[in-house]
């Protein structure tokens, strides 16, 4: 994962100073490293440290993130996207399980699909460059209840 020096460092190499409201907001983010957190959820904790924070600046803040590598964008078909720090370590994202009963979202480490990635290239000629994979279904807690 990013360490906050280096994002600091990767803002200031891009032109971008790290202002109060884009620290609160990578704070909240680097606190809840391995959450899948929505604008909305992290405008009401970055809103508890920075009061006179608006909604729009959380916005173009995780979008800057974004645009810099620092974050993915996720959407799991629950009408939000969802945020998460990017590993620069990693040349692909991880793969994601998506409870459809209470929304939980849970990672699957290890690339299942670099044997598939290999055939597309030799088979296709296709580059790819990333993939993203999720995966619906119920996890334990809910299927115990069903």
């Amino acid at each position: 994962m990013f360490e906050y020096n280096d994002i600091k460092e990767e803002l200031r190499k891009k032109g971008y100073k790290l202002t109060p409201q884009r620290r609160n907001t990578l704070n909240v983010i680097l606190e809840r490293d391995g959450e899948h957190l929505s604008t909305e959820e992290i405008y009401e904790y970055v809103k508890k440290e920075c009061p006179e924070i608006g909604l729009a600046t959380v916005y173009r803040t995780l979008q800057l993130f974004e645009d810099i590598g620092l974050l993915h964008k996720h959407n799991f078909d629950d009408g939000c996207n969802r945020y998460e720090l990017a590993d620069p370590k990693q040349d692909h994202q991880h793969h994601h399980l998506i409870c459809l009963s209470c929304g939980k979202v849970s990672e699957v480490e290890g690339d299942l699909l670099e044997e598939l990635e290999q055939e597309i290239q030799t088979k296709k000629g296709f580059q790819i460059t990333n993939h993203t994979l999720k995966f619906f279904g119920y996890c334990k807690d809910c299927k115990k209840k069903q």
